[in-house]
């Protein structure tokens, strides 16, 4: 039987970086994407439909067991409610992080039907859940709540087909976006995410669930 194979998202720096490396480390065929091609990276920028397309066309009908969506952007840290925000940042905050899930999700879907046991994981964030709504990064918050709404209504829609669907909370981790004050490293937060993917099925899918496998309220 030939290793099962992952594709992941935003693969060339922090967690997608560090998740690409774990799974190929428990014996995963992985493809990593990043905006940029690079080393063994294909490019796929999410904000580009064209981008698929070739993505696509590379894999061809190549079974994907688990499709990571990982890409996103943080532009709005600091923002003042005053004067920020401006509109573009919404556009491009969006177009990454919300409908760059979706439109993955929707290229690779013949990819996961061929797969014996498919899965999908979306990493979004607790600044999306509504029982944190602290304030502020209101672009950020409001594109991760949509990730976790778009992962639920996919498990939802794609249960009958057997792909599961989770949705995750990578923790508070040690990249650019999360700063050096973050109290977990990328290899650690993939240890755990690694963990909930490799056990994620239709039983379990649509849940929001912490990097460590606690259940996270929407």
């Amino acid at each position: 039987m030939s290793a099962p194979h992952a594709v992941v998202t935003g693969a060339s720096r922090g967690i997608g970086a560090a998740l690409a490396r774990e799974l190929r480390a428990r014996g995963w065929q992985v493809t990593a994407t990043s905006r940029d091609e690079g080393g063994d990276r294909l490019a796929l920028d999410v904000t580009d439909p064209a981008s698929f397309g070739a993505l696509a066309r590379v894999l061809d009908a190549r079974p994907v067991d688990l499709l990571v969506c990982n890409a996103g952007i943080y532009p709005d840290k600091g923002q003042s409610l005053h004067d920020g925000f401006p509109p573009e940042m919404w556009a491009e905050t969006f177009a990454t992080n919300v409908t760059g899930v979706f439109l993955t999700v929707q290229a690779l879907l013949p990819n996961l039907r061929a797969a014996e046991r498919p899965r999908i994981a979306v990493i979004s964030s607790q600044m999306g859940s509504s029982t944190r709504a602290a304030g502020g990064s209101y672009i950020y918050r409001a594109s991760k709540a949509a990730a976790i709404n778009l992962g639920r209504n996919l498990a939802a829609d794609l249960a009958g087909e057997g792909i599961a669907v989770g949705i995750y909370h990578p923790g508070w981790v040690r990249t650019g976006m999360g700063g050096a004050g973050a109290t977990l490293s990328p290899g650690d937060s993939a240890k755990g995410l690694a963990d909930r993917v490799e056990a994620l099925d239709i039983a379990t899918s649509g849940r929001f669930e912490t990097w460590d496998g606690r259940e996270h309220p929407f």
